[in-house]
């Protein structure tokens, strides 16, 4: 692992780390960075490649990671502003593939994966905890390893990372879907 992979790791386990677990997922289900040089965490550990284009995943990554930071904007598909469907959207539109724009629409795209199958790409879905919508989802973010996922979470936030293991996301978590690269 070089060192400035390993500098750009550390910032984004940082980031992680400071980003406050309070932040409520918006109900924004609306209808209408430097680079890293080396994804590891894109085999398995006996160091086959699960299953996809490791090419286009480390593109995917590279623009997610790229970003961090760009403000949250209600009904935005970016590159200035993203909601949470509007940033997966855009990132997968980045590799020539089209997902529904809402959460709830891809929520119905690919193949739903387990939570202990997670891979880097998936998208993993989120429900408000405690609301009462008959919305199925009303988040959604991009699995990026290490039980760590990139999203457009809230106003004032923006796009950044979050862990899947805090009990805001744990409480929330619906369910992760698969899309074919």
């Amino acid at each position: 692992m070089n060192i400035k992979k390993s500098i750009k790791i550390a910032l984004a386990a940082l980031f992680v780390a400071v980003t406050p677990t309070f932040a409520q997922l918006p109900d924004n289900d609306n209808d209408q960075t430097d680079e890293i040089d080396n994804y590891d965490f894109l085999y398995s550990e006996d160091g086959n490649v699960d299953n996809y284009d490791v090419a286009s995943m480390e593109n995917l990554m590279d623009e997610a990671f790229s970003l961090i930071g760009t403000r949250y904007r209600s009904g935005a598909s970016g590159p200035g502003g993203f909601d949470c469907s509007g940033f997966t959207s855009y990132l997968y539109k980045q590799m020539g593939i089209d997902l529904n724009r809402s959460s709830r629409g891809q929520y119905t795209q690919g193949e739903a994966v387990a939570s202990s199958n997670l891979q880097t790409g998936d998208l993993v879905f989120f429900k408000k905890p405690g609301s009462t919508t008959s919305k199925p989802v009303t988040h959604v973010g991009m699995y990026i390893g290490s039980g760590q996922f990139v999203h457009a979470s809230d106003y004032g936030v923006g796009v950044i990372v979050s862990n899947l293991s805090d009990a805001y996301y744990t409480t929330g978590y619906v369910s992760a879907r698969r899309i074919a690269v």
